[in-house]
């Protein structure tokens, strides 16, 4: 291991690397993250990244919480973006650490451009997203051969806190099979009547996946119809990644660390007596 990673690549003084840190489990970061976690001078971090990743940064290191959490006081972006040139200038090896992966709802491409803008160097490592990792762990795939060949992802409020009203609900409804929305829980009732509205059944199954992929992972199975009932009895925050579709009826034959930690029996046969067909 330390063969390899003296050949991955050194963090230059002045330049800023943009890193995704998977959805929690520090086990998820790649061989790029934990070589920058190895190398920083300063982590620039968001709220959603495990404090177990955090424990990898170099000592020394100073860590910097940058965290935006919808409702509650936050950072300005732009105020973000600029801080990410300041230490830049001033000589740092600059990680922005950031949870899942920073151009699927991250905010990475508008920090990386205010870095262009200013002609700072910088690297972009991907990381595994909430909307694949968190729903693996929950035993949920995002697309399964008996159930959809595409899946839409969206997020569940744009820049001013509401939910887009440029997404074609009807459209997605009845185009995509499988959708998976991130920071969805504030306005869970409306877009669940945006999509019966478009032509899902009230009785489309959907699953919120909290603190995905951490010690803390809690999974609410539920439907279109009493998702905001649901949510509202079981007392579930934030942060959580919500899927639609049949995709949830797998977690009763899939969820592996519910067999694995907690003796769930799991189910050979999630679609009853589906007739199979040459899996070839």
């Amino acid at each position: 291991m330390h063969a390899l990673f003296s050949a991955l690549p050194p963090m230059e003084r002045g330049t800023v690397w943009l890193v995704g840190a998977g959805p929690g489990d520090p086990g998820l970061l790649t061989l790029h993250a934990a070589n920058a976690l190895q190398q920083a001078d300063v982590v620039v971090h968001d709220a959603l990244v495990n404090a177990d990743c955090l424990s990898l940064a170099r000592p020394g290191a100073v860590l910097e919480f940058a965290g935006k959490r919808g409702g509650k006081p936050s950072h300005k972006q732009r105020d973000i973006s600029l801080r990410l040139v300041e230490l830049a200038r001033a000589g740092h090896r600059v990680l922005r650490l950031k949870g899942g992966d920073p151009f699927v709802f991250g905010r990475g491409g508008e920090e990386a451009l205010t870095l262009v803008e200013h002609g700072i160097p910088f690297r972009i490592v991907p990381g595994i997203t909430a909307g694949i990792g968190g729903l693996a762990y929950a035993g949920i795939p995002v697309t399964h051969r008996e159930v959809n060949h595409a899946v839409t992802f969206l997020t569940g409020h744009d820049s001013s806190g509401l939910v887009p009203d440029r997404i074609n609900w009807e459209g997605i409804a009845k185009g995509s099979p499988v959708i998976v929305i991130y920071m969805a829980m504030k306005h869970i009732g409306q877009i669940a009547a945006n999509l019966v509205a478009g032509g899902r059944s009230p009785d489309e199954p959907v699953a919120f996946v909290c603190n995905a992929a951490t010690s803390e992972q809690a999974v609410l199975e539920t439907t279109l119809a009493r998702a905001e009932a649901d949510v509202a009895a079981a007392c579930i925050e934030p942060p959580a990644i919500v899927v639609v579709g049949e995709v949830v009826r797998l977690r009763p034959s899939l969820d592996w660390i519910g067999a694995l930690t907690a003796g769930r029996r799991l189910a050979p046969d999630p679609f009853g007596s589906r007739e199979r067909k040459d899996p070839a």
